[in-house]
């Protein structure tokens, strides 16, 4: 059984680690502030994009653009966005899950965050290439990693190209999500921006393209890949800092709780032994009285 001393061990041993969690929750949501806004800001951007693309695709025949392709899945390409720490929760346990769903035997890997890379070493997976980027990296400092899965599938080395990425939802929910990169998909407006519910609605109209719709067409898919890339890495790092700031803000109120339970258990067993000292001292008396 414990006593006083173990107890008093112990609730310093954990304010010392309630301070440390305290301390990472505040840096955790400095930067999940600007990584939301960041992540946020992004959206805007590629709902235009998408419009221009739905656009371009009403007025070209697509259908021959080597990025929509669409051939028999031999051999695929996962992109797998993680975090480089861990303290996150259960946001890259919920990721890996998804990952392990994928035949081994066909698909090969490209990762971003130490996590991801431990993940694929671990469980003896082909690793085909590993790219390091900044907690806040820049829409320049991703483009190689859209380049390399452009360049894989273009080349036919994989047949299909697929994303695992955290989406942020807000501050208590990310979702792990499985997305496929290339070929790219016939585009759509979503139903909130189709004027009346109606269909085969050019959204730009008024709009003239120049050169011409189909040289704009060339252009527009490939940074329409890269910027897709960047705005999932946004999520991602928007959904990490998110989840490590309420993991330990849990870690943090759990450590209280926890030494509110100590603090009450030493109480007794002080007063415990106060009134084992006080009998045997009355005790004492008696018998010299006596």
């Amino acid at each position: 059984m414990a006593n006083t001393q173990d107890i008093r061990r112990r609730i310093k041993s954990i304010r010392n680690i309630g301070q440390l969690t305290k301390a990472m929750q505040m840096v955790a949501a400095s930067k999940m502030r600007r990584a939301q806004q960041h992540a946020l800001a992004g959206r805007p951007y590629a709902s235009l994009m998408n419009r221009v693309l739905v656009s371009l695709q009403k007025r070209t025949d697509p259908r021959f653009h080597p990025l929509l392709d669409v051939r028999e899945v031999k051999k695929e390409l996962v992109l797998i966005i993680s975090t480089d720490k861990g303290l996150a929760g259960a946001l890259n346990t919920n990721l890996f899950r998804e990952a392990a769903n994928f035949d081994q035997a066909k698909t090969n890997f490209v990762v971003t965050g130490k996590k991801a890379r431990q993940f694929v070493a671990r469980t003896k997976r082909e690793l085909l290439a590993d790219f390091e980027l900044k907690d806040a990296p820049s829409f320049v400092e991703t483009k190689p990693l859209s380049k390399f899965c452009m360049e894989k599938f273009l080349s036919r080395d994989v047949d299909k190209v697929s994303i695992l990425y955290t989406h942020f939802i807000n501050t208590v929910n990310q979702k792990p999500v499985r997305q496929t990169l290339l070929p790219i998909s016939a585009f759509d407006l979503p139903k909130g921006e189709k004027a009346d519910g109606a269909e085969g609605v050019d959204p730009m109209v008024g709009y003239i393209f120049e050169p011409n719709a189909l040289q704009v067409l060339d252009i527009m898919l490939p940074y329409y890949v890269e910027y897709q890339v960047f705005q999932m890495i946004l999520d991602a790092r928007a959904s990490e800092h998110s989840a490590r700031m309420v993991a330990m803000k849990n870690a943090t109120d759990n450590s209280v709780q926890f030494i509110k339970d100590l603090t009450l258990e030493y109480n007794k067993m002080r007063q415990a032994s106060i009134t084992t000292e006080l009998l045997e001292i009355a005790t004492a008396q008696m018998a010299l009285g006596g």
